[in-house]
């Protein structure tokens, strides 16, 4: 007896030059950089497509609602005729579509850190606008989400410009560029790496394109429309000088007999405290605990938790504070926790002091102090008219934590710290 097997048609979009490889691409992680409009959330789709018609669970995650619907818009479309016929079962609200009584299906969903993917499982997963993401997204949730199936994973993004730094959930806002940067220089196989410009895609007019970039920035366009990761945004770090490769460390015990210091940032709303070890032998310091309590809480409150912080250490040092905090300074020491008025006043000359140490790779932050490496990574100079970085720091007034940075190391000098002798306290001040 023979059975008569019926065909269904799948519209997809025929894709640009600069999509084909991407589609084509057997690479285990695809790294994608686009300008906007240029095409790349229409290859997402036309790629999970793909992978649901071979019988795959592709998951698509996006941080806003409209960049979903987008995604689905194109899914449905290139779906429709077998949905119609009720080959495969539509969910509107779950953005999901699935063989029933199987496991294949394809679904995008809103996420922007690990918490917001969690909950689903797949073989092949793409974060689409990976640069507005929290880097935990991938770290924690959808790299342990593709071991057990040995899963592919596709990442797509725009290089960021100052205009998307105010939706970013991203710790380290250049986290995509330097992935990118990585899965360049990969030579294994297992990644790859895609660009093109929003002038790539040709099913956009030039009027439209116009009306996007009008009112853009010379850097913007560069980024947003040529795909372009501007280096030049390094010079627009206040604390660029940072080497995260050999300082950002992973957190392990600090030794009883090293020296303890911290930095101070008053402010009843925002009050900050950074705890920093220093082991004898190198001179080199560990940003090991911050403190950022918010607001409510008393004097006493925070000596109580700076000493549940640093017990059983020496703390040889606590510095914080302008010089017209003096009273501020004076209310902690009646209360047991002595804080002295920095050596150096002025913001840049305090900035040098911590840059001069960060290009000597004296300062090592733990890779778990996220809120501290979040200001580092998003501290920046202001910018001229031109677009030139300035001598002041844009907002500086949010960066509590670089604050107690800047009164703590202005207390040392970073030629004496290079120094390997071994000593106990003043000699480094």
């Amino acid at each position: 007896m023979t059975t008569a097997t019926k065909e269904y048609t799948v519209t997809l979009r025929r894709p640009h030059a600069k999509q084909v490889p991407i589609r084509d691409s057997k690479a285990k992680r695809k790294v994608v950089r686009a300008g906007r409009r240029g095409g790349k959330t229409v290859v997402a789709a036309t790629v999970c497509v793909d992978k649901f018609l071979e019988g795959l669970r592709p998951l698509y995650a996006t941080p806003t609602s409209d960049q979903l619907e987008t995604w689905w818009f194109e899914v449905k479309r290139a779906l429709a005729e077998p949905i119609d016929a009720g080959v495969f079962k539509k969910n509107e609200t779950e953005h999901t579509i699935e063989r029933e009584g199987t496991k294949n299906r394809i679904k995008g969903k809103t996420a922007w850190n690990a918490d917001t993917l969690r909950g689903d499982y797949s073989d092949f997963l793409v974060l689409d606008e990976w640069q507005l993401m929290n880097e935990d997204t991938w770290e924690v949730v959808g790299a342990p989400m593709l071991l057990d199936n040995n899963g592919d994973a596709m990442f797509i993004y725009t290089p960021p410009s100052l205009r998307s730094a105010g939706v970013s959930k991203a710790r380290d806002p250049r986290h995509a560029a330097k992935m990118f940067k990585k899965a360049l220089a990969d030579t294994t196989g297992r990644w790859e790496t895609f660009s093109f410009t929003s002038h790539d895609n040709p099913y956009i007019s030039e009027e439209a394109l116009g009306e996007i970039i009008q009112d853009m920035s010379k850097a913007s366009y560069r980024q947003e429309i040529l795909a372009e990761d501007d280096e030049s945004q390094l010079s627009w770090l206040v604390y660029r000088a940072f080497n995260e490769e050999a300082c950002k460390i992973n957190r392990f015990p600090i030794p009883k007999e090293w020296l303890i210091y911290s930095g101070h940032d008053f402010g009843g709303a925002n009050p900050a405290a950074l705890f920093v070890a220093q082991d004898p032998a190198t001179g080199n310091f560990y940003e090991f605990n911050a403190y950022l309590p918010g607001a409510g809480y008393s004097t006493v409150d925070h000596v109580t938790e700076f000493k549940r912080i640093t017990e059983g250490y020496n703390v040889i040092q606590r510095v914080g504070g302008s010089h017209q905090e003096d009273e501020i300074r004076q209310g902690y020491a009646a209360h047991g926790w002595p804080i002295q008025e920095p050596k150096i006043s002025k913001v840049n000359a305090q900035v040098d002091k911590v840059v001069g140490m960060m290009e000597l790779n004296k300062v090592f932050i733990f890779n778990d102090l996220y809120s501290r490496l979040d200001e580092i990574y998003n501290c920046l100079w202001e910018l001229d008219a031109d677009g030139r970085p300035m001598d002041k720091i844009k907002d500086e007034q949010k960066f509590h934590l670089c604050a107690c940075a800047r009164y703590l190391y202005s207390n040392f000098t970073p030629e004496t710290v290079a120094s390997n002798k071994r000593t106990r306290s003043t000699s480094f001040f």
